[in-house]
């Protein structure tokens, strides 16, 4: 399911134009919430993640980051550096579309995915942010970072939905409305290469 499709092109002039928002797996079994995937526009629209129901951004992407924080009431300025509770949880994973990840930064990708779904925040006014609801995951164009990492949680978490990480690849291609000519760096071979080895040492851990 595409949630829009008015986008603006990307800077890269051979990409196409995805949608501002895309729906990857409605009511994953084992969370009961929905797994969207976007781009910088997506994922810098805060009405357009409330009205999806998103309350948690993984960012994928070393090179983009929001500001989230919205109530004065809650704002501080330390030299000119805002801070406080933003109106989305925001975890941050930081990846490189391309070569240079630490080699188990991938594996970390999906163990804060996972945290973004699981982690329990305390009842206290410092933890504004309790409501659970959908997870965005984005990188800058929403092609290749984000779809790598979410297709590897897809292929650990729905092991006889998606036996192999390529079924995953290929289910959330499609759900990203991502043409053939493009799956060649949707995602990048290497962060693909890395989902792979990181499969194999989530299962060797277990949990």
């Amino acid at each position: 399911m595409q949630i829009s499709a008015t986008d603006t092109p990307t800077t890269e002039k051979t990409s196409s134009v995805l949608p501002k928002l895309s729906l990857i797996y409605a009511k994953h079994p084992a969370y009961g919430v929905d797994i969207f995937i976007a781009g910088k526009e997506g994922a810098s629209d805060l009405d357009l993640l409330r009205s999806n129901g998103i309350t948690a951004v993984v960012n994928c992407a070393v090179n983009l980051d929001f500001n989230f924080v919205r109530q004065p009431q809650l704002v501080s300025d330390h030299r000119n550096n805002v801070h406080g509770p933003g109106e989305i949880r925001y975890y941050k994973v930081g990846l490189i579309d391309g070569d240079g990840n630490p080699d188990t930064q991938m594996l970390a990708a999906y163990y804060i995915l996972r945290a973004a779904l699981e982690q329990i925040l305390p009842e206290k006014p410092s933890y504004p942010r309790r409501e659970r609801g959908g997870v965005l995951v984005n990188c800058r164009g929403g092609r290749s970072r984000s779809v790598a990492v979410v297709s590897l949680f897809l292929h650990l978490t729905l092991p006889e939905q998606f036996p192999t990480l390529e079924a995953a690849i290929d289910f959330v291609r499609d759900r990203r409305n991502l043409p053939e000519e493009e799956w060649y760096k949707a995602p990048k071979p290497v962060l693909t290469e890395a989902a792979r080895r990181a499969a194999g040492w989530a299962r060797a851990i277990g949990c």
